[in-house]
């Protein structure tokens, strides 16, 4: 099981002046730069239990989990993908700076937290099918890039190679190209280099002690 985030450019059909937004935190069917995508149905199971237990995904941004700037008083799996409609907290600084961003679309992202329960993976077309996920949050974010899927890493899971790079990239900021030269080159090779910068050794440094196994 690994914790991942995935972004949507998403179409925010209203925003009202209470701070009521809609729109979808998912689109089915669409490939990702990770050759992923998202199977109907996906949802069902996690929706279904968190309406037992009386409770919704977090409405956060940034995936920040400190940041919480609303509720979402409904969500549903639809024809379209995950039908979504959020409260932002216009009180508090943050909900309020969402607010006003979201009005002059300046943010134009919503992004998926989960874990995969079940997905499939066909040889043939190299794309994976998430098919069955338990949904933590929906973030609004502001670059809604669709292969900004990334993974980190759980103890006990072993993580391929694509999985690394998006650990390196969402968790640690490198950019792709330093990702894939730290995977092919070493970490060494990387640190000789001049864009790098301290921060970024020190942040990948917290992701690696974060990770567990790695396998090519």
């Amino acid at each position: 099981m690994q914790n991942k985030t995935k972004d949507f450019a998403f179409e925010l059909k209203t925003i009202n002046d209470d701070g009521t937004f809609t729109g979808y935190g998912s689109v089915f069917g669409v490939k990702d730069s990770y050759d992923e995508i998202v199977a109907p149905g996906a949802f069902a199971e996690t929706l279904a239990a968190q309406k037992t237990a009386g409770t919704m995904p977090a409405l956060l941004w940034q995936h920040r989990s400190g940041e919480p700037i609303g509720i979402y008083t409904s969500m549903e799996e639809d024809s379209i993908g995950l039908k979504l409609t959020g409260q932002l907290a216009l009180k508090t600084a943050r909900g309020a700076e969402a607010y006003e961003l979201l009005k002059m679309k300046a943010i134009s992202g919503l992004s998926i937290g989960f874990i995969t329960r079940e997905d499939a993976y066909d040889r043939l077309t190299g794309i994976r099918t998430l098919k069955k996920v338990d949904l933590w949050e929906v973030s609004l974010v502001t670059f809604p890039a669709n292969e900004a899927a990334r993974v980190q890493g759980v103890k006990g899971d072993a993580m391929t190679e694509r999985e690394f790079e998006r650990l390196l990239t969402q968790d640690a900021g490198f950019s792709r190209s330093q990702a894939r030269q730290i995977i092919s080159d070493g970490f060494k090779s990387l640190k000789a280099t001049q864009d790098a910068g301290l921060d970024g050794m020190q942040e990948l440094a917290e992701v690696l002690r974060k990770s567990t196994a790695f396998k090519r």
